[in-house]
Parts: C-alpha cells; sequence; structure tokens
C-alpha cells in the first residue's frame, strides 16, 4: 500500500509524539504505539478522534498537563494536517481540547 508524502509526514509526527510522551510526560504509550506499529498514525489518529469516549492516554495526558501530546492537538494545532481529515473529525479533535481546557 503506498501512502502520499503528507500521510507519511503524518506517521513520523505521530511517532514522534509517541517518543515525547514517553520522554517529556513520562508516559509510555504502549497501547498508542502497538496501534502506530500495526495500521499506522493516520488510521490510528481516526480512531481515536471518532471515539465516543477519550482514551487512557488522553486522560493520562491530561493529567500530567500534555495535551499538546494528544493525537488531538497534533490534528488541530497544525493546519498541514487538515486536508487528512473532514471537516467533522476536526471539530471533533478541537471540542475535545476545549472540554479539558487545553486553550485555556
Amino acid at each position: 500500500m503506498t501512502v502520499s508524502p503528507l500521510e507519511a509526514e503524518f506517521d513520523a509526527a505521530m511517532m514522534d509524539i509517541y517518543r515525547r510522551a514517553k520522554t517529556e510526560a513520562n508516559y509510555p504509550a504502549t497501547i498508542f504505539h502497538r496501534m502506530l506499529i500495526q495500521q499506522r498514525g493516520l488510521a490510528t489518529a481516526k480512531q481515536l478522534i471518532n471515539a465516543t469516549t477519550v482514551s487512557d492516554g488522553y486522560t493520562a495526558l491530561w493529567e500530567r498537563g500534555r495535551l499538546d501530546l494528544t493525537v488531538e492537538a497534533i490534528v488541530h494545532d497544525n493546519e498541514k494536517w487538515h486536508p487528512l481529515f473532514d471537516a467533522d473529525e476536526l471539530k471533533r479533535a478541537k471540542r475535545r481540547l476545549a472540554d479539558y481546557q487545553y486553550f485555556g
């Protein structure tokens, strides 16, 4: 399966937040890492954003004050990734971040 250059960059960005969560927030996101290995970044992001509840990882990062390392923040904060998601997914990510006071 071939992926677009943008999707390949997104895969790298997703792996980067996994590494950063581990080193900066002392959160070893093993389930998230497994998801990335098994289904790549875009499918992982869509699954997490479209879930009806936040993941355990989202909660763990919120507790550590690091929502900036969530999939929702990565997608919301960088317009470069917006073409990979539909309008509902972008709204859902923003709403979830707002619900957890990401925007102050």
